[in-house]
């Protein structure tokens, strides 16, 4: 079984930066991707970027060029550097990993652009 939890979620001002950080716990040898989601109010949870030992690594349209996804399995880290940040960007953000056998979501992390 694996466990996520996330920090670095806040209040930033439109044309900012935020650096989102999930650590893994637990049965991590056995992940093969790992990712962040975000949900909006009223909207679906939607994939930002994920990192995946098979895939590599992909972005949503609509952060390519902003935000950079990255792993330290030494620390079993995956970050999430986003910049140029734009009130759009504004949601709750999820880490997610995934084994052959499970699908593992963090708690979320509140992010707020707004001047």
């Amino acid at each position: 079984q694996v466990q996520l939890v996330e920090s670095g979620g806040g209040l930033v001002q439109p044309g900012g930066s935020l650096r989102l950080s999930c650590t893994a716990s637990g049965n991590i040898g056995s992940i093969y991707r790992m990712g962040w989601y975000r949900q909006a109010p009223g909207k679906q949870r939607e994939l930002v970027a994920s990192i995946s030992s098979g895939d590599g690594i992909s972005y949503a349209d609509s952060v390519k060029g902003r935000f950079t996804i990255s792993r330290n399995t030494a620390e079993n880290t995956v970050n999430l550097q986003m910049n140029s940040l734009k009130p759009e960007d504004t949601a709750v953000y999820y880490c997610n990993a995934q084994t052959t056998i499970s699908n593992t979501w963090g708690q979320g992390t509140q992010v707020t652009v707004s001047s």
